[in-house]
């Protein structure tokens, strides 16, 4: 792989001393990458982060991809392995029929172990059963099989479903346009890798509406 930049979230971590992102992790993203999601099958919108997704090689896009979960991680849970947040929207204790977490999101991209009915999820809540909230020995919070599970979940949606990128009912917040949660996600997005040319777009919009 090429190198991942740093979204803004993780060099403020590291400036603070705090966690950073594992670019151990960028790896688990490309390698779980399938083949549809370096295709034309890729929505259109995937062109506000990345303009030129369409022109880049298979190594530049699994580039890409590994940075959208690092700023997915960053939105969601301050790209903290052991993140556990309790629900609060009703609807969504009430879908997760599961044990003592039924009301959890866990881990870099806040799953739930129903994740592993719906998507096919490598986790094991039999196991995790016996386990303190929060010990990073769960499988829903060890990084590969959460990340893994996300891009299962992305392509869900974008692949199978056929929505965009930014949809109203995205499995993540953070991907529904016109909520807190997508600005705070839209703002780790600004540091892509070069080769998407996001910079050399905005120059441009720039630079054609003063002409015009």
């Amino acid at each position: 792989m090429k190198p991942v930049p740093p979204t803004p979230i993780d060099k403020k971590a590291a400036e603070l001393g705090e966690k950073t992102w594992d670019p151990e992790w960028n790896s688990i993203v490309a390698q779980s990458l399938p083949v549809s999601m370096l295709s034309s099958r890729v929505p259109r919108d995937v062109r506000l982060f990345c303009p030129h997704f369409y022109l880049l090689s298979d190594t530049d896009k699994r580039t890409f991809w590994a940075y959208f979960f690092q700023a997915l991680a960053g939105a969601e849970a301050g790209l903290d392995p052991d993140a556990n947040v309790r629900h609060t929207e009703p609807k969504l204790a009430q879908e997760e029929d599961v044990g003592v977490t039924k009301v959890r999101s866990e881990g870099l991209l806040q799953l739930a172990y129903a994740d592993q009915q719906r998507y096919g999820c490598p986790f094991d809540q039999a196991a995790d059963r016996g386990l303190p909230s929060g010990d990073p020995a769960r499988t829903i919070l060890q990084p590969k099989n959460n990340l893994i599970c996300g891009v299962m979940i992305l392509e869900n949606q974008i692949i199978h479903l056929h929505r965009p990128l930014l949809w109203h009912d995205s499995y993540w917040s953070t991907l529904r346009p016109g909520t807190f949660s997508y600005g705070v996600f839209a703002k780790q997005m600004t540091n892509p890798p070069a080769a998407c040319a996001l910079h050399a777009a905005y120059r441009n919009r720039h630079t054609s509406a003063q002409q015009n």
